[in-house]
């Protein structure tokens, strides 16, 4: 099993695109209604859909980068603001976070082994 994309709402896709585009992903399909985005690395893909309506959406994107300190230095430089600078975290973790034109919040990161091998990692399987 692998996951195949996430989809997050906007409420102006052209923003939307502009940000995202802005943060290095490569668009791979472009609709009035819907846009598609591959990762830099590997062959994770997120999209987004055009919301007519108001909504609260509670989840949360990571998007992993060994360089992360040098990201957001060039997403600072390019105009992106973030709620917090990158920060060593107690799970092991070093986040940024921000938030994209309509409200999603994005955590830019970098795990290394912990991503998958922390040291408090189980296995449980049914």
């Amino acid at each position: 099993m692998n996951l195949n994309q996430v989809t997050l709402p906007v409420k102006h896709m052209d923003e939307a695109v502009a940000f995202y585009l802005t943060l290095g992903f490569t668009q791979i399909v472009d609709t009035p209604h819907y846009a598609r985005f591959e990762c830099p690395e590997g062959n994770s893909t997120f999209s987004l859909v055009l919301e007519a309506g108001d909504f609260s959406n509670s989840a949360v994107i990571y998007f992993e980068h060994e360089k992360l300190d040098q990201w957001v230095s060039e997403l600072k430089s390019f105009g992106i603001k973030f709620d917090q600078e990158a920060t060593d975290q107690s799970y092991l973790w070093r986040e940024a976070i921000l938030h994209d034109p309509s409200g999603n919040k994005i955590k830019l990161y970098w795990a290394g082994e912990n991503r998958l091998n922390p040291p408090w990692r189980v296995d449980k399987r049914a």
